[in-house]
Order: C-alpha cells, then structure tokens, then sequence
C-alpha cells in the first residue's frame, strides 16, 4: 500500500522565480531524506549528553557495592573509560568508511550480512534500548521526586508516571523538530556539566582541607571473585555508553568524515575525567554506608556539602537524565528506521514526516517499548540485561572491522586505528 508521506514528498514546488521546483526533501532518487542538520558542537553534545546521563548518578552505588572498595571501584571506573576509548576509535573508523546511520547495526549487516544484523536490530528493540532510556527515566524522576520525600522511600506509582512523562515529552519533542531535539540537548548537556564541575570543585575543596579518611587504606575489603568484578565493571561501561551516539545519526551529520571522529575525540577524554573526578569527589565526601543506601548518591552529596544550595543537585541531575534520555532517543529512533529501510521492521516505521522531517513512526514506537520496561521495579536488573547485549554487539561491530580490513583493504578509511 502507497504511503502518503512518501508520495507526498514527489510534490513540486515552485520557487521565487517562477520556476518549478522538487520539493527539498526529495533527493534525486526520489526518496525521503532527513537534513543534514547536526554540527561538531551539537555532535560533541549528543556524545556527552548521553554518556553523562543517569549512569555516573545511580552506577557509584552498583561499581561500589561488586567493587567493595573505593579502591578497586576507581581502578573499574579506569577500566571502562579505556574499553569505552578503544570502542570509540574503532567506531570512529567504521563510521567514516560506512557512512550510514544505524551504528553497530549497520556496521554488522556490511560485515556479517543480514542475519547477524537482524539479531542485532531485533536485541536492541526488546532490550538494550529501551533498558536503558527506562533506567534514565526512571532515575530522573527518583531526583525529581527525592527532595518532596527526603525521609523515605518515594511513592512508586509517582516515581513511574513523572518517568513516563519523561519519555513522552520528549518523543514530543523530536516528532516536532530534529532542530528542538538537538537545542534541548546542547542546553541540558552544558548544564549537567556545569553541575559535575561544582560536586569535583566541593570534593578538591574537601581534599585540600585534608579530609581524606575515606580513602584511607582504600583497597581493604576489596572483591576477589570474579563474577562480582565483572557485575562491577557492567555498572561502570553503563554509565560510558553513548559514545556511539553520533554512529547512529551519521547520515543526518554535516561533513561526517571529519566532524565524526572529531567529536568522538573531544567528548571521550572530557567524560573520563570528568566521572573518575566526580567519584573521588563522592568518596571523599560519604562512607560506603552512606552511598551503598543512597538511591539518589548526587542528592546525599548535596545534603551533606551544599546546605542552602542543595535543591541545585536534584534539578541539575534531573537536566543530566532528561539530556541523556534526549540523545537516547535520538539515536534509538534512527536504529529502528533505518532497520526498517533495510526490511528487517515493518516499512512504516522507515517513513519520515514530510514537513518535520522526523522518523515520527520510529519515535512512537522506540517510546511505547520504553514505557513497558517501566514496570520493571529493579533498575539494577535492567543496567545488567543492557550491559551484556549492547557490549556483545559492540565486540561483534568491532570484529566486523577486522575482517572488512582483510576481505575489503581498498575501501576508502578516512580515519584508520592503528594495530
């Protein structure tokens, strides 16, 4: 059956000179395009805004309480900045030599062909996606509902709706305009980063005063068993995923041979330092009890260090999860197009609306899926479903651009990592 969005985008227009025009959403092969709208600036915005989301807000506790020392916590921490680097220079090559949206999806069905990347599509449909937008959501509305509750446990029904708002507003958003999408995230990213700056600028302060009995033999108690290490490490590599962000929106980019690998540049070493600070910071400040009960560790923070001021915590965490659950979105929608362009999901959701130039199909349907993950009530459940099926497929993206090397040497590599 025809679909009107798309013969709508064959109408002519006519110009200010008289003549007739194609309208400027079709290209010359007569099918639908998104702009190519998104800048270095907002591709730096979409890399941080996701990968500073909710995780270094609810992942302290998780890395903390596999680690068991602050110790052994910040040389995880470590740990995932380094695998999410090499990760992002190996994307960084595959974007530039595939110059598709879709990222590792895409990545997978150049390599593998189209049976491995349809098991790809159809994980992130049921699980990496929307796990982790339904964690982000889920935490911003826990900082949002955690000043009107500071003595108990929120109410779970309104901690679900405030979430469920989250995502709908949102999805709102980006159906209306790639440009709105893309302006939210670049507020809201130099907001939450403003905010980290001020928990790492109270943490110096702290350390410089020589309060440092937290980290007083900080290796004591350390986990030894590997599977704990492990569960550990997921909680971290959770709050550094996002690095891929731009991968997914690689045909929306303006110059993507340089602005790709550009942005994946600036963004990695910003957010690495950026969370090993933060975590001092939070361990200087708090006892292991204090953040192995906290399900809100930036509020204690605040409480403990900010006096008046600590209402500016719970707002400025909620802009950091709303900015990542923004990107998240953004990238998820573009995964579920382009699948469905490909014919591995129904061809509706590959249509564009023809005056907003939005994937609006792909969008509602990347936030029903979200919805329903919201009656989970273990969010740490969620982090581990996520983490082992988007890391899986990460390693697989990877391989995928050892064997291009070897069965494809002559494709054009603007960006090649070195062996």
């Amino acid at each position: 059956m025809p679909a009107p969005w798309r013969i709508c985008c064959n109408k002519k227009s006519k110009s200010k000179t008289g003549k007739a025009e194609m309208d400027d959403m079709a290209d010359t092969s007569d099918k639908m395009q998104m702009k190519k709208e998104i800048t270095l600036l907002n591709g730096v915005s979409l890399i941080v805004g996701n990968m500073i989301g909710s995780g270094i807000f609810v992942s302290p506790r998780g890395v903390l309480m596999y680690s068991a020392s602050y110790g052994l916590s910040l040389i995880i921490w470590a740990l995932g900045g380094m695998f999410s680097l090499f990760g992002a220079l190996c994307y960084a090559e595959l974007g530039t030599s595939i110059v598709k949206s879709g990222a590792s999806y895409a990545y997978i069905l150049e390599a593998f062909g189209a049976f491995v990347a349809f098991i790809r599509l159809w994980s992130s449909l049921l699980i990496i996606e929307p796990t982790t937008q339904a964690v982000i959501a889920i935490t911003f509305a826990n900082y949002i509902v955690q000043p009107i509750f500071p003595h108990c446990e929120p109410p779970y029904d309104a901690v679900r709706l405030i979430a469920a708002a989250c995502i709908c507003s949102l999805t709102f958003i980006n159906c209306v305009n790639v440009k709105w999408g893309t302006r939210v995230q670049d507020v809201f990213t130099y907001a939450k980063v403003m905010a980290l700056i001020l928990v790492i600028a109270v943490g110096l302060y702290k350390i410089g005063k020589g309060e440092t009995e937290n980290l007083k033999a900080p290796f004591k108690g350390s986990a030894t068993d590997p599977g704990m290490i492990a569960l550990a490490l997921y909680s971290a590599l959770f709050s550094y995923s996002g690095w891929d962000t731009l991968n997914y929106v690689t045909e929306e980019m303006k110059n993507p041979e340089r602005n790709l690998p550009l942005s994946i540049a600036i963004s990695m070493p910003i957010v690495t330092i950026i969370y090993l600070m933060t975590n001092i910071a939070y361990y200087v400040v708090l006892d292991m009890s204090a953040l192995l009960t906290s399900d809100a560790v930036a509020v204690t923070f605040g409480s403990e260090t900010l006096s008046y001021a600590k209402w500016i915590i719970p707002i400025a965490v909620a802009m950091s999860c709303y900015s990542g659950l923004n990107s998240s979105i953004i990238a998820a929608s573009r995964l579920f197009y382009v699948g469905a362009r490909e014919g591995h999901l129904p061809d509706s959701l590959s249509l564009i609306h023809i005056k907003c130039f939005t994937p609006v199909p792909a969008l509602l349907f990347n936030g029903l899926m979200t919805l329903l993950y919201l009656l989970v009530e273990d969010v740490f459940l969620l982090i581990n479903y996520y983490c082992f099926n988007y890391w899986l497929f990460v390693g697989l993206s990877i391989a995928g651009l050892i064997y291009l090397r070897y069965t494809q040497p002559h494709r054009p590599r603007p960006i090649k990592v070195s062996k």
